[in-house]
């Protein structure tokens, strides 16, 4: 896996139901733990407001590449 760096765009690797997220929802890494163990990602909703702002381990997400494609979902309630 490439590394992955402050303002990359990332994908969920595993659902988060206490955040109300699901694997493949996209966020912004905002701040880079240490070499990369963990991660600050945040989570936006498309009229800007934020869903969660949460720390993640490297095995909970993925850098985004050219073979993903955008994907809308209403948000559940969490």
């Amino acid at each position: 896996m490439k590394p992955i760096h402050e303002l990359d765009v990332v994908a969920l690797t595993c659902n988060l139901p206490e955040q109300g997220l699901v694997r493949g929802d996209v966020g912004t890494v905002v701040l880079v733990h240490g070499s990369g163990v963990a991660f600050e990602v945040e989570f936006v909703g498309y009229d800007g407001h934020t869903v969660a702002l949460l720390t993640l381990e490297c095995d909970q997400l993925r850098p985004l590449d050219a073979r993903d494609i955008p994907h809308a979902r209403e948000l559940s309630a969490a």
